[in-house]
């Protein structure tokens, strides 16, 4: 098996078969060198992109063999990836879940504390002065109370009063009326006066009080009068009205100016009147 027989002449000689099969790997090495040249790399390049799926292969039916796609195509083709696929794995899932909440929740917090409409706090800061006349023919007592109204604005965002009516009454009798429309604007977190005159006419009723105020013997001649205020405020989509009740004296007999210090807002209580009964203790 190992050795090979020939005859020269008369005599037999036995070669190696080694050497034979050297000589046949010598005749092979040029060929595989030349495969392993540019002619096996052109050759590979030009082999088709096939699926192999077992005894037999076919042609990628997507990129027919280039394996390319067609750029027209690239919005209709699904691509399919393995479920182990690190891509379908994300890390941190939950943190970045609990994260997303925390920030929804405190963006909604402030938007709550800066948007949330708060009430317009209104106090009746009193009057301020009061200029009187007579008239002597018709026995009437003229007189133009100016009263302030302080305002206070915890919002952060601007406030419009919308309007600002007066009501004064006189022994359960009307004796002015007042109405200011677009009276201000308040600022953000700030505070506001507004002042207000209300015209009064006493005497076609009660003659008796152009008697008490023009009688030379009293040197103070004061009365009580009785004032309803209503404010309208609208901030945003929200409008509100505030009622303020009070009683107020006033002199009658002589121009009259209230001094007024100043005040501080913060905390803005709401200025004393007096009660129905407490007005007939007076009397």
């Amino acid at each position: 098996m190992g050795t090979r027989w020939s005859r020269s002449g008369s005599s037999l000689s036995l070669l190696p078969e080694r050497k034979t099969a050297g000589r046949r790997a010598e005749h092979r090495e040029p060929d595989n060198e030349s495969l392993d040249g540019l002619d096996r790399r052109e050759d590979i390049a030009e082999f088709p992109y096939v699926e192999f799926t077992g005894r037999d292969s076919i042609t990628c039916p997507t990129c027919q063999g280039t394996g390319r796609i067609p750029s027209e195509q690239v919005n209709e083709l699904v691509a399919l990836i393995p479920y182990s696929d690190q891509r379908l794995q994300p890390q941190r899932t939950k943190l970045y879940v609990v994260l997303s909440v925390v920030v929804c929740l405190l963006a909604s917090m402030l938007v709550a504390f800066f948007l949330f409409p708060r009430s317009v706090v209104v106090v009746d800061a009193g009057i301020r002065s009061v200029t009187v006349h007579f008239n002597h023919s018709n026995m009437k007592v003229l007189m133009n109370i100016m009263s302030t109204l302080n305002f206070s604005n915890p919002n952060f965002f601007s406030v419009l009063v919308q309007s600002v009516s007066c009501q004064v009454l006189y022994m359960k009798t009307v004796v002015g009326t007042q109405q200011l429309d677009n009276a201000t604007t308040i600022q953000p977190l700030s505070h506001s006066q507004v002042n207000y005159t209300v015209s009064v006419e006493i005497g076609s009723n009660a003659p008796y009080v152009y008697a008490f105020c023009t009688m030379p013997s009293i040197k103070v001649h004061n009365i009580v009068v009785f004032m309803q205020i209503s404010v309208k405020t609208s901030y945003m989509v929200r409008t509100s009205q505030n009622s303020l009740e009070a009683y107020h004296y006033i002199d009658c007999g002589s121009n009259t100016t209230y001094p007024h210090t100043h005040q501080s807002y913060s905390p803005v209580s709401p200025s004393p009147s007096l009660s129905w009964g407490q007005m007939e203790d007076f009397s």
